[in-house]
């Protein structure tokens, strides 16, 4: 099992500097993540960064509440993907499903998948804000709109990624849609149990501290202990 390649290094925090989104696609491109997660104005940079290392560049559409118009999202998208961008992260239209205008959350998502023109889409659902039955009927539409992953959060709201949920989404879609968890996936032993229950990518900040903590183990040293600084200096 490769971890590395399970990790969407995320660069989404408001505060970010320039320099600072530079050093965490370092970090992802030295370790070898799946991609990184950046805010949209940094899809070009981290796209320059990134260019033959191997590592995706990854962003968000309609981040973080899925409330603007379904024109602003595919805007947002058909830009991104003209920057440089290899994956969507879009946040569905929360209140709109808590409402169960279900058709409306179908056309959101489908016209950003159209948009992607074949990019790997994954739908955020935003978990802490919806019954179980809202995340199972979130889940079912993000399939049938063509999303290749659902997601439990955004890492902004109240709750992120648990161990039910995660078994629920899994549930809730068919084999060819993978989960995604975000959202306080802070140690190795998060992941590692995210991963049994279902979740084959990971969101996280705490990248370097997971994977330090996975060489210590395989090499016999004692486990890492979290810290106050595990969730990464940018």
């Amino acid at each position: 099992m490769n971890v590395a390649k399970m990790i969407d290094h995320a660069l989404l925090r408001p505060e970010l500097t320039t320099d600072d989104v530079r050093r965490g696609c370092e970090v992802a491109a030295r370790r070898g993540t799946a991609s990184v997660c950046v805010r949209p104005a940094d899809v070009e940079l981290a796209a320059a960064e990134l260019a033959g290392t191997g590592v995706l560049v990854g962003t968000v559409a309609g981040f973080p509440h899925g409330s603007v118009p379904t024109a602003v999202k595919v805007a947002e998208t058909l830009v991104l993907a003209e920057a440089g961008a290899d994956e969507i992260d879009v946040v569905l239209a929360v209140g709109r499903l808590r409402g169960g205008e279900t058709a409306y959350v179908y056309d959101d998502l489908a016209a950003v998948v159209a948009a992607a023109q074949g990019r790997v889409v994954k739908v955020i659902l935003e978990n802490a804000y919806l019954t179980d039955d809202q995340k199972v009927a979130g889940c079912r539409i993000a399939e049938r709109a063509g999303a290749h992953f659902v997601k439990t959060s955004t890492g902004f709201a109240p709750g992120g990624a648990t161990l039910e949920d995660i078994r629920l989404m899994r549930a809730a879609v068919s084999p060819s849609v993978e989960v995604k968890a975000a959202g306080g996936i802070r140690t190795l032993d998060d992941l590692l149990a995210l991963h049994e229950a279902g979740a084959t990518r990971f969101g996280s900040t705490a990248t370097e501290f997971i994977l330090d903590d996975l060489a210590a183990r395989e090499s016999g040293e004692r486990p890492a202990v979290a810290t106050v600084g595990a969730d990464g200096d940018y």
